[in-house]
């Protein structure tokens, strides 16, 4: 069943609204091609957005990763790891590298660039979970949006699958 992650409207004129159910494999282009709409709608002229993860229960860590890399800086942290050991894991990036899931282009790279700069304000509560929980913690410690809501799930955790012998 493919269910449609990303939503968009405007709420107002030069206000945006991007609603993201689910992090899947087309989010992050769905984000772009959403952005790209709004901005199409309003002639070019877009002063905030709402980025609503009420409900969102997470999903794929590279969506996370490729949704805040749409609203940071190239190379600004996005998510760290650290196991179970207390050793750093891994670290991911807003590059390209980082968020692109198969071969082909950045989906990101026809966005315009004042989207790096136009207030944000991101929406979350209880069923906020991983992945949007990521986002969320990404772009407020960034300092890009203000995060409004209750408090969130609390499972802003990454796991990795480990290949068993039979």
């Amino acid at each position: 069943i493919k269910v449609k992650s990303v939503r968009h409207k405007l709420i107002e004129p030069n206000y945006g609204y991007v609603r993201i159910s689910q992090f899947q494999e087309r989010t992050v282009p769905a984000v772009a091609e959403a952005v790209s709409a709004l901005y199409q709608e309003n002639k070019g002229d877009l002063k905030g957005l709402v980025l609503d993860l009420r409900d969102d229960p997470g999903g794929l860590l590279n969506g996370a990763v490729g949704v805040s890399s749409a609203f940071l800086q190239p190379g600004q942290a996005v998510v760290s790891t650290k196991g179970r050991d207390g050793k750093e894991g891994m670290s991911l990036k807003a590059t390209p590298e980082d968020y692109i899931m198969s071969a082909g282009k950045d989906p990101l790279a026809g966005l315009p660039a004042s989207i790096k700069n136009i207030p944000l304000t991101v929406l979350v509560n209880s069923g906020s979970a991983s992945a949007s929980e990521i986002v969320a913690g990404a772009l407020q410690d960034h300092k890009r949006a203000v995060v409004v809501g209750t408090q969130s799930f609390g499972k802003g955790s990454v796991q990795t699958v480990l290949p068993l012998s039979n």
